[in-house]
């Protein structure tokens, strides 16, 4: 490496924020991001999270369309407890295949057209729920647009970093997880809350609206300069890089650098190169916030809200939670939008655990200790039942738990949520990037399925309580794992972050 680019990295800082080489002579100085036009940046942006409201809408099909097959006349699609509930999780089992494909897709195809390609399980999924003649066909569908999901949770949050520059990365890292929760809210809307305005073969239908769009959008959309560069398309990567930042402004220079950090590494990583640290580090550090992002709950409390609701009776009409939780993320995805470049990732993300931690705290002493007779339970030890359990006189205690929720959500959202997938995409090296980004994938929704089967079972046997006592720990684990690995990426170029691993410098692990 250049004694330029290395000796600020060797030198003590007084903060553990400043990991990044702090330069006077920085390639990408601020007047260079002043300069840029970013009209064509936001809607290469748009275009491409079209897959991310897609997965949104896909996850949440399941809440207004279960009550509609478990009262359908057909004995062939009415629903019971047992397929109801693998009509709604096998989708994750979906998503981890898809995340497991995009490790070899987003190297083969690339960034863009994995996303493209995920169209078709997407439409093909949807068409069978739409059409579905049996049980078989609604599971299959869902498997499908589980699978879509996958590819686009490993593929979207790539192709935006590599496109964006340091300035807006942090806001548009964001976007994907806004349009995922505005995809849940449009579901939402059209299938419960306006009661069911499209019939749930309609709903399916109405599901390939953004897909296709996505689709139309992105074939006039740049791939990735980085990932045009690393496969030998330089002229293509110049004319995408213009395309993204514009003709007047002086991308020569951020092509150069993109080009000297690709040019110094190798087409794909090879067994032997996984022990460098430049490698392995920020591969464990994803896959360890993807991890510990599921373990801390958020899958469980939005698969059994209204569960958990009628369980502590709180103070809501069940047809009202999803939306109002909806809401409450999408505010919070855009406080995050809007402050992560400002802020920082690191910041953020304490804030976010600490609000999670005293949330799941609150929750779980609040369960244990209020009285059934108050928190208007009969029993602690079951919510798969909780939809006959008899309505108690109008507490207002139980708004503890309903705000206990929310700012869990919330926390969630602002934090953990959305800068897990956009430290993903900063961290992972280039020639590793595909494949790691779809084992996060695999990880998360993995450990999502395997959560949201036992919590039923832990439920039963030790009581509400004992799983957001647990939460509370993962969520303690949480920051204490942001503090010793992970990395403040605010303001640093894809490049400068590469360099920094590279060095294997000790301060990362502070």
């Amino acid at each position: 490496m250049e004694p330029s680019v290395r000796e600020p990295l060797m030198r003590k800082t007084s903060s553990s924020y400043r990991t990044f080489p702090q330069s006077t002579s920085k390639r990408l100085d601020k007047e260079y991001l002043r300069s840029l036009h970013n009209k064509r940046l936001y809607l290469a942006v748009f275009a491409a999270v079209l897959g991310n409201f897609s997965f949104g809408f896909a996850l949440v099909y399941p809440s207004p369309v279960i009550p509609a097959l478990e009262t359908h006349p057909s004995p062939a699609l009415r629903l019971d407890q047992h397929t109801a509930s693998w009509f709604g999780s096998v989708f994750t089992l979906g998503a981890a295949a898809g995340g497991l494909s995009a490790m070899l897709l987003n190297d083969r195809l690339g960034r863009k057209l994995s996303i493209i390609f995920s169209a078709l399980p997407s439409a093909a999924g949807y068409a069978l729920m739409a059409g579905a003649q049996g049980i078989g066909m609604l599971l299959l569908g869902r498997v499908l647009t589980g699978y879509a999901g996958g590819v686009t949770s490993a593929s979207i949050p790539v192709y935006i970093s590599e496109i964006s520059h340091p300035g807006v990365r942090g806001m548009l890292g964001a976007c994907p997880q806004i349009m995922a929760v505005l995809g849940s809210l449009v579901l939402y809307a059209l299938g419960k809350y306006l009661g069911l305005v499209l019939d749930w073969r309609w709903l399916a239908v109405a599901g390939e609206v953004p897909v296709l769009t996505m689709v139309v959008l992105l074939c006039f959309m740049p791939n990735s300069p980085r990932f045009l560069l690393s496969h030998g398309k330089d002229d293509e990567a110049l004319g995408s890089l213009c395309w993204l930042r514009g003709k007047d402004t002086d991308y020569a220079r951020e092509y150069e650098q993109i080009e000297d950090s690709v040019r110094k590494q190798s087409q794909r990583v090879s067994c032997a190169e996984i022990k460098d640290p430049f490698i392995y580090k920020p591969i464990l550090i994803a896959v360890g916030m993807r991890f510990l992002q599921q373990l801390a709950g958020v899958t469980c409390v939005l698969v059994y809200l209204q569960s958990i609701f009628k369980k502590t009776s709180v103070i809501l009409k069940p047809e009202y939670d999803a939306a109002i939780v909806g809401l409450v993320r999408l505010f919070s995805v855009a406080i995050a939008a809007v402050s992560m470049d400002k802020a920082g990732r690191k910041i953020l993300l304490f804030v976010s655990g600490g609000v999670m931690l005293v949330s799941n705290l609150t929750m779980g002493l609040y369960i244990h200790f209020v009285p059934a007779s108050q928190n208007g339970t009969i029993a602690n030890k079951t919510l798969v039942s909780s939809a006959n359990l008899p309505v108690e006189p109008t507490n207002y205690v139980t708004l503890i738990p309903l705000l206990a929720t929310m700012f869990f959500i919330m926390g969630y959202a602002m934090g953990w949520g959305p800068i897990t997938w956009l430290l993903m995409s900063e961290i992972l090296p280039l020639k590793a990037r595909g494949v790691a980004s779809g084992l996060c994938v695999v990880v998360s929704w993995l450990t999502a399925f395997t959560l949201t089967q036992f919590f039923l079972r832990v439920v039963e046997a030790f009581g509400l309580e004992v799983p957001f006592l647990f939460f509370a720990v993962i969520c303690a684990g949480n920051i204490l794992f942001t503090s010793c690995c992970v990395p403040e990426t605010k303001g640093r170029s894809l490049e400068q972050i590469e360099a920094f691993f590279r060095t294997g410098r000790r301060s990362l692990m502070r």
